[in-house]
């Protein structure tokens, strides 16, 4: 027969080591627990900045055309709203490609150095992105929107160059 105190000890072995367990779950969650929070905060952090960006070209939008050699004016204190913005503007006379976001900035300079027409297939290593199907068809989606909005031609489908500007510009398959 088992006498009281090493019954004792034994519950009480067993109450410790599940303390330790739980104290090591306890860690493990803290640190889950952390990682959520710092991932919580990036995001909205992110989404701040975009509604920022994206009120910003908005406000950008209703004022006049920006022309060469004009810098527009970052407002520091926006309303974020970004609802029906158009970050991509449709072409006009005097309107400069700086006026793009960065990524369809990048594409209409590849475009406008390159010696002829160009694939969306070989503008993606250029703009520093992994030659993939799916960058591929995003970057393929971002010229088309370029086209449509007076930026490129696309003469032949799937070869994009500069938009030909001027009277009589033909642009046959440039929608």
């Amino acid at each position: 027969m088992v006498s009281l105190p090493e019954e004792l000890r034994t519950w009480e072995a067993a109450a410790r080591q599940q303390v330790e367990e739980l104290q090591a779950e306890a860690a493990e969650l803290a640190l889950r627990l952390e990682e959520a929070r710092e991932y919580l905060s990036r995001l909205e952090i992110t989404r701040e900045t975009v509604a920022q960006v994206l009120a910003e070209l908005s406000a950008a939008e209703a004022e006049p055309e920006v022309l060469a050699g004009d810098v527009p004016e970052v407002n520091k204190v926006s309303a974020p709203h970004g609802i029906g913005v158009m970050a991509v503007p449709p072409w006009r006379e005097g309107l400069v490609a700086q006026v793009l976001p960065d990524v369809y900035r990048d594409i209409v300079e590849i475009v406008a150095d390159a010696p002829g027409p160009l694939q969306a297939k070989q503008i993606v290593p250029r703009i520093g992105l992994e030659a993939t199907t799916a960058k591929i068809e995003g970057t393929r989606g971002k010229l088309k929107r370029l086209v449509e909005r007076g930026w490129l031609d696309e003469d032949v489908p799937g070869r994009f160059t500069l938009a030909r500007r001027g009277p009589g510009a033909k642009r046959p398959n440039s929608r």
